[in-house]
């Protein structure tokens, strides 16, 4: 009778126990009923456009067709919008922006910086702490290398005041061996080192680093840090919170632009595909729908909009908002891409 006793009490203590997994297992799941909604681990990304925010304005002395590759940051109450602008006798400038929010970007007083009489476009804008100094990274010629475009740089103390940015300062003294063709130059700290990232226009994404005490020089020889499908535009993020970078760039597929990403936990590790498919992309028409009318079948050179406005380049991974360049089918169609009116829209997280 005992021996029978302690064997009932065994089998009862057993099932407590595993009533109380299945409790706790059953408290652990999401409310979705164990899946999760967040696109950082799934993959699955879906947006929703707004309208056309920033156009072409019109110059009659040299008449504009697009504005493209924007960079941005929110400071001191505003926000700061650097673009390349295509025009008629200049054909790659930077045009700088100041707006107090979205909805009056277009309404905005343009400046066309001053650095250079000649070619300068695709500008990336951060402030790097360790000299108090605002940083424009931006591709510009210099006839004497080969190739002849090449990654340069521009500061200033006050980046409200256009006229205030240096003139351009190339990043390399010497032209690297390995590289015979490099575009969209993006630069990233962390909190030992600056990575700069670029594409060379064949599938490969390419980082060099340099000690922030040597920035904006002292750069390594360039690495192969990715080969894939990928085309240009390569921009990396610091997610907060997540001890993950995140790597935006842009493919194609046929004539249209889309964006595909990639996961790192560490600017020199190796980059992990997340959303790396026209079937299962970064952005594209495939997983965007319109708020307010349909302008845009390209999703190209986007800039995802920051929290802070430093060299970290911290994004919040919960409200992703994606600063893009678009233009419609019927809008490219029998023009030479210098001629394509790119406008610029943001999207933003869809269900």
């Amino acid at each position: 009778m005992r021996e029978a006793m302690m064997r009932y009490r065994f089998y009862l203590l057993v099932g407590i126990c595993l009533l109380m997994n299945i409790q706790l297992a059953i408290s652990a799941e999401p409310a979705s009923g164990g899946k999760t909604n967040d696109p950082i681990q799934t993959g699955v990304f879906r947006w929703i456009a707004s309208p056309p925010l920033y156009s072409p304005i019109d110059r009659p002395s040299d008449p504009c067709c697009s504005v493209k590759d924007p960079s941005a940051v929110y400071y001191n109450g505003a926000w700061h919008l650097f673009c390349t602008i295509r025009s008629q006798k200049r054909t790659h400038q930077i045009e700088y922006s100041t707006f107090a929010d979205w909805d009056r970007a277009n309404a905005a007083e343009r400046h066309i910086l001053s650095v250079t009489d000649g070619y300068f476009c695709a500008p990336q804008v951060f402030y790097f702490t360790p000299q108090k100094k605002w940083y424009l990274i931006y591709q510009t010629a210099d006839a004497s290398r080969q190739p002849a475009l090449q990654p340069a740089c521009s500061t200033t103390d006050d980046i409200a005041d256009p006229a205030s940015w240096s003139t351009p300062a190339l990043l390399y003294q010497t032209q690297p061996d390995k590289v015979k063709a490099w575009i969209d130059f993006w630069i990233i700290c962390d909190d030992d080192k600056a990575y700069l990232f670029f594409t060379s226009l064949d599938g490969r994404l390419w980082r060099s680093d340099a000690a922030l005490a040597d920035f904006p020089h002292g750069w390594s020889s360039p690495q192969i840090v990715l080969q894939a499908d990928i085309f240009e535009a390569g921009h990396i993020y610091s997610l907060k919170g997540r001890n993950q970078y995140i790597a935006l760039i842009e493919a194609q597929k046929g004539s249209r632009r889309y964006y595909k990403a990639y996961l790192s936990p560490r600017l020199n590790g190796e980059w992990a595909p997340l959303a790396d498919s026209w079937e299962k992309p970064f952005a594209s028409l495939a997983n965007t729908t319109d708020k307010d009318g349909h302008w845009t079948d390209s999703f190209s050179h986007g800039e995802l909009l920051r929290v802070g406005y430093d060299q970290k380049l911290e994004t919040d991974p919960s409200r992703l908002r994606f600063l893009i360049q678009g233009v419609n089918d019927a809008s490219m169609a029998g023009k030479k891409y210098g001629e394509i009116p790119w406008r610029l829209g943001i999207l933003e997280p869809g269900k």
